[in-house]
């Protein structure tokens, strides 16, 4: 038994070493960038290439808030990236939940409606989405970027397979003790899957965090943009500030890394068990 304890253990190492590899291999574009913040402009271009900075500097962080109004953009980032997330929670799990544990008609019909629209690329939708804002009033405003981020296909989909796990059993017994529909849903339904909330939160707040192409087309104010429109203006026709471009994706690195450090662990989770029930 010892033995073939051992030999399973000793089969593990080289798939641990591939791994260890694969996450350097990802992390370091990440770390160089974030040491290259704190580099001089001449020494982040220099042939052959240095991982640590010869001498750390202050002054790309400088040039960063000098050249954009970054606070400006750090804010509209927050509004937009929790705006859209926040009732993003109410209205997907409802829907998710309606899919999962209802049965109406034309709900699998429906359903399938749904799902087929993943298959279509925002660029399709961009121009009709932008005509619909512009006409509803909602351009240049956060209603406009925020309310056409609400529901997701794909946020729907996460919701339906997690509420698609829970037993039966739950949803009758509460009835049984006269809890109302919503009460259910609410009280008993959501804490139990805490982990697909948590997933939905960390990944919607991040791909909005991120977003570079919806708040560019639906805003036209500069105190309207967002922290990744800002970081753009680093990236000129002939020249590229990369010394403050990576100043400023350093601190925009800085409010996802800690919302990922707090909900890994039910990030994890729910990455493991959403989705594998259809």
């Amino acid at each position: 038994m010892k033995s073939r304890n051992l030999k399973s253990k000793l089969l593990q190492i080289p798939i641990l070493f591939i791994f260890i590899c694969l996450a350097v291999v990802m992390l370091l574009p990440i770390v160089w960038m974030l040491l290259s913040s704190f580099k001089p402009d001449n020494e982040i271009i220099k042939y052959p290439p240095t991982l640590f900075p010869t001498a750390y500097t202050l002054k790309n962080f400088i040039k960063c808030t000098q050249r954009i109004d970054i606070w400006v953009y750090l804010k509209n980032s927050f509004i937009y990236s929790f705006g859209a997330t926040i009732p993003s929670l109410l209205v997907n799990t409802m829907a998710g939940y309606a899919f999962a544990r209802y049965n109406f008609k034309g709900k699998d019909i429906i359903f399938v409606i749904f799902l087929a629209t993943m298959m279509i690329p925002f660029q399709v939708i961009m121009i009709p989405s932008f005509l619909e804002v512009h006409a509803l009033g909602m351009y240049d405003n956060y209603a406009g970027l925020i309310i056409p981020k609400i529901a997701a296909a794909y946020w729907i989909f996460m919701m339906r397979s997690a509420f698609s796990g829970l037993p039966k059993e739950l949803e009758e017994a509460a009835r049984i003790d006269g809890l109302s529909e919503f009460g259910i849903y609410a009280r008993i339904m959501m804490p139990l899957i805490k982990p697909a909330l948590v997933t939905l939160i960390i990944l919607s707040v991040n791909g909005n965090w991120n977003d570079l192409l919806w708040p560019l087309i639906i805003t036209s104010n500069s105190k309207m943009r967002t922290l990744s429109n800002g970081l753009a203006l680093f990236v000129g026709a002939r020249t590229i500030e990369y010394g403050a471009a990576f100043a400023g994706a350093a601190i925009s690195l800085v409010p996802m890394l800690v919302l990922y450090i707090f909900g890994q662990k039910y990030f994890v989770e729910g990455q493991a068990t959403s989705g594998l029930k259809g």
